[in-house]
């Protein structure tokens, strides 16, 4: 981590100026000089050092309903970050701290001290914490543990397996027992990376046939654990490969992502004549058990039975380019992808 010293005197921040039409597009929003005040009583000012990026942030660009408030017009949007205290009128923060916070996708903030979480950092890299130990692979540590518990000798299918959730689901699907673990990506480099990096023992690149062949052609033996980032046509097709009693997480819908069209199901009765269970659910409703995920996942990155991939861009300046690209699916990022804005 970077040391800190002093109170910027400006700091820059993200805000959006127009909601998207359709896909999103980097003029919809304003990069923004914005002077930094001093703390008030109870206050301190942190300087963020590195930012998430991530899929949901592009929903919030949107006025509707949804699990979380849309971003405001005109108005700094915000993201999980990890940063340094600069300066603290509070008790309970000391200058040179390390916390983790909710108030990203700006150099720097000055809030309530209650805004922020320290953070100790126990020798690894700051992004870590936003990634494989932050609400992502929160993410894929409840789907293969209690949405859609992976037993001995399962055979688990990850769609979007490259990705921040996919590229640890199927790793902690391995710790947890699976027999097999097959992963779906955009790419043959993506294809690779999960064969000879993360450990998969099977993948497909999603462009090189229908999902209904390549999956069966995958797991001819049925799939009893589906951890789903996709959605659309990539989890009908795993609907009809789903053993008896199989258990699916619904973790996210890329392919309904900024505006595309909603895929047509025609299957959904095969969830119940193959009586499936499937479990939507948000990481937000399970911080409470960040700890306990931290623990277990934190001792096997450190003892390197799961492997840890980001792609770190520099500035805060690259935040329209890093979510185009996590948004796409011809995308060539992988892994978490994070911003080192300091």
């Amino acid at each position: 981590m970077p040391t800190m010293t002093s109170r910027p005197a400006i700091s820059r921040e993200w805000r959006l100026v127009r909601r998207p039409h359709a896909g999103f597009v980097a003029s919809d929003l304003d990069l923004v000089e914005t002077p930094v005040p001093s703390p008030a009583p109870g206050e301190v000012v942190v300087v963020n050092t590195h930012l998430s990026v991530d899929p949901y942030m592009r929903g919030r660009m949107d006025d509707a309903p949804s699990y979380i408030p849309p971003f405001p017009l005109g108005s700094p949007l915000d993201g999980g970050a990890v940063g340094i205290v600069v300066e603290s009128r509070s008790p309970t923060l000391a200058e040179g701290d390390v916390v983790e916070h909710f108030l990203g996708l700006r150099e720097a903030v000055v809030a309530d001290a209650a805004a922020f979480v320290p953070l100790d950092l126990a020798g690894r890299a700051a992004e870590v914490y936003l990634g494989t130990l932050g609400a992502t692979g929160l993410t894929a540590w409840l789907a293969t543990g209690t949405m859609a518990p992976v037993r001995d000798g399962d055979t688990v299918v990850v769609t979007g397996a490259a990705g921040a959730v996919g590229g640890l689901a199927g790793q902690l699907a391995r710790l947890r027992g699976a027999g097999r673990v097959i992963g779906s990506a955009g790419s043959a480099k993506k294809r690779a990376l999960l064969l000879e990096e993360l450990g998969y023992d099977d993948a497909f690149d999603y462009h090189d046939g229908s999902a209904e062949e390549l999956l069966a052609n995958a797991a001819p033996g049925g799939i009893d654990v589906l951890v789903d980032n996709v959605g659309g046509a990539q989890l009908e097709a795993a609907i009809d490969q789903m053993s008896v009693g199989g258990r699916i997480a619904l973790v996210g819908m890329a392919s309904e992502y900024d505006g595309r069209t909603p895929h047509p199901f025609t299957n959904l009765y095969s969830v119940v004549k193959r009586r499936v269970s499937v479990q939507g659910f948000l990481v937000s409703d399970h911080l409470d058990r960040m700890a306990e995920f931290r623990r277990e996942v934190g001792a096997w990155l450190d003892e390197g039975a799961v492997v840890h991939r980001d792609t770190v861009m520099p500035g805060i300046e690259a935040f329209p380019d890093a979510l185009q690209s996590v948004l796409s699916s011809g995308s060539t990022l992988t892994g978490k992808t994070v911003l080192r804005a300091a």
